[in-house]
């Protein structure tokens, strides 16, 4: 595997085809001056150690030089040995309800951003576990695979609203039955975390839960809301602020299931943590997290590049002292042998 140093010099090579076009111009302009000064072989006997091709070639041996002066800064490095780096953890899949009724406000900004928020903290005390992203409304939908990369799964992250999932309601079971089976088949221990209002219409997340834990896979749940609900913030076509109503014209109140997840967590052999405007529930739940046994997981990488830029130096040094040491003009004994022509 190559990487380079400094890849904002590759611009630089534009300078040999600069150089190239003005030497052109300029050899151009060097041949119309000589046709009105004389004829080329009277010009040839008059200069008689000149040689048309030494310039030419002490061109050439400079932009060789600038070529491999660039490539030198640019520095090359190539990658000479792959190291497995080992690392202990566990596999998790976060689960996260992006239903309209997440966009209630009794949980301040709002539900969901608070718990994006709150996703976002957990990352940062992870440490080896594997990640995956899960958003579901009515239906669910595997945002980012397992991984390692934190970083990008915040960038995900920082992407999800409630209109990433186009059909509305809340499936938590799909969910749950989606992250149970896109864990790989290995022996890592495995846990989900569903983050949700709880208010389900759709299929059954108790069942969903109960068959991942015959799988050895513990599902955690996350209640986003308060008990006395709030209702759900929309706009209207002006782009007025307004709330959710129902057919008969009444503002939808969503409130927080409770029971329904604390029943998904318990058939998950898992845990409930309810928020609340002081905390999310989050800690209580990392510290069930970090009580799973964490098994090793194993990634290879190139870790060890070696930098090449002072052999390309070396060779645009060694063309500039060529050039240096050729003359224009031949000298007496390379007459009778004409390495060049004329």
């Amino acid at each position: 595997m190559i990487q380079f140093e400094h890849k904002a010099f590759f611009w630089a090579y534009l300078l040999l085809l600069f150089f190239v076009l003005i030497y052109w111009l300029y050899k151009g302009w060097k041949r119309r001056s000589m046709k009105q000064f004389g004829d080329k072989a009277l010009m040839g006997q008059l200069v008689k150690h000149y040689s048309d091709t030494r310039p030419a070639l002490r061109f050439l041996l400079l932009l060789f030089a600038l070529f491999f002066l660039v490539t030198g800064i640019i520095d090359p490095k190539v990658g000479t040995k792959v190291e497995t780096v080992k690392r202990k953890g566990i596999d998790l899949y976060i689960a996260l309800d992006v239903s309209n009724s997440m966009l209630a406000e009794d949980i301040k900004p709002n539900r969901l951003s608070r718990a994006k928020m709150s996703i976002s903290n957990l990352m940062d005390k992870l440490d080896g576990d594997r990640i995956g992203l899960i958003v579901f409304a009515g239906r669910a939908y595997k945002l980012l695979p397992l991984t390692t990369d934190y970083s990008a799964a915040k960038l995900f992250l920082s992407s999800v609203d409630t209109k990433i999932v186009p059909v509305q309601g809340t499936a938590i079971g799909s969910a749950i039955n989606m992250a149970a089976t896109s864990f790989k088949k290995d022996k890592h221990n495995k846990a989900i975390v569903v983050i949700t209002d709880g208010e389900n219409h759709q299929d059954n997340p108790v069942q969903a839960a109960k068959n991942a834990a015959e799988h050895g896979i513990k599902v955690f749940t996350i209640g986003m809301g308060l008990p006395e609900g709030a209702p759900i913030p929309m706009a209207d076509a002006q782009g007025n602020r307004t709330f959710l109503k129902d057919r008969q014209g009444k503002v939808v109140i969503t409130k927080l299931n409770e029971q329904m997840l604390q029943e998904i967590a318990a058939a998950g052999n898992g845990s409930y943590a309810r928020a609340n405007n002081a905390s999310v529930g989050l800690s209580k739940i990392l510290r069930s997290l970090n009580r799973i046994q964490k098994k090793e997981l194993a990634t290879k990488q190139f870790t060890d590049y070696a930098h090449h830029f002072q052999l390309f130096l070396a060779i645009a040094f060694l063309f500039l002292v060529l050039e240096l040491l050729l003359v224009e003009r031949k000298s007496k004994w390379t007459e009778k042998i004409d390495f060049f022509g004329k």
